[in-house]
C-alpha cells in the first residue's frame, strides 16, 4: 500500500479569497485632532466633512487600513503617528448611531491591534469607521519640553 500525505491548511474564520469575493465599500471619517468625531454628527442623515471611500474586505486588518489611510494623509506618515479606530453603527432600538472603540496602531511600530481584523469586530455593512489621528508631537506633550536625562550628573550640586 501507498503512503499518503495529508497536508491540512490552516484557515482564519474570517479569511476571504479575495480573488473571487467582492469588497464591499467602508466610509471612513478622519479626525486630525486626536479625537473622534462627535456621535452627533452621524444622526439624522449627517456624517463628518472628511471623508474616504476604501473598498475592503471584512479579514482586512486595522494595520491595512492604516496604510491606507496615510496614503492619502502624508502628515500622518510620520514615526509615531497614532491611529485611534471606531467602529460607528446604527442602533437597532433607537433612530440613533453607536460608536464603539476597537483598537489602535501606531506608524512605524508594531502593535498587538495592527493583526485585527473586521470581521473580528462583527462589522456589518452599511456601517462606518471613526479614526482619529494623533501626531506624535501631541501625544507625547506630556513630557516636559526642557526635559534632559540627568543621570551622568550625580555629583552635581543642586
Amino acid at each position: 500500500m501507498a503512503a499518503v500525505d495529508v497536508v491540512i491548511e490552516e484557515k482564519k474564520d474570517d479569511s476571504v479569497d479575495r480573488q473571487k469575493i467582492c469588497p464591499f465599500l467602508l466610509r471612513v471619517f478622519v479626525s486630525s485632532t486626536g479625537q473622534h468625531h462627535k456621535i452627533a454628527e452621524y444622526h439624522k442623515g449627517n456624517t463628518p466633512a472628511n471623508e474616504l471611500q476604501i473598498y475592503t474586505w471584512k479579514d482586512a486588518t486595522l494595520h491595512e487600513l492604516t496604510q491606507l489611510v496615510k496614503e492619502v494623509n502624508p502628515e500622518a506618515r510620520r514615526k509615531g503617528t497614532k491611529f485611534s479606530f471606531a467602529l460607528v453603527y446604527p442602533d437597532l432600538r433607537t433612530p440613533m448611531y453607536r460608536m464603539r472603540e476597537i483598537g489602535s496602531t501606531t506608524t512605524g511600530v508594531k502593535g498587538p491591534d495592527d493583526l485585527k481584523t473586521l470581521g473580528q469586530f462583527r462589522i456589518t455593512i452599511g456601517d462606518y469607521m471613526d479614526i482619529a489621528i494623533t501626531p506624535p508631537d501631541n501625544w507625547n506633550a506630556g513630557r516636559s519640553k526642557n526635559y534632559t536625562n540627568n543621570f551622568g550628573n550625580r555629583n552635581r550640586q543642586y
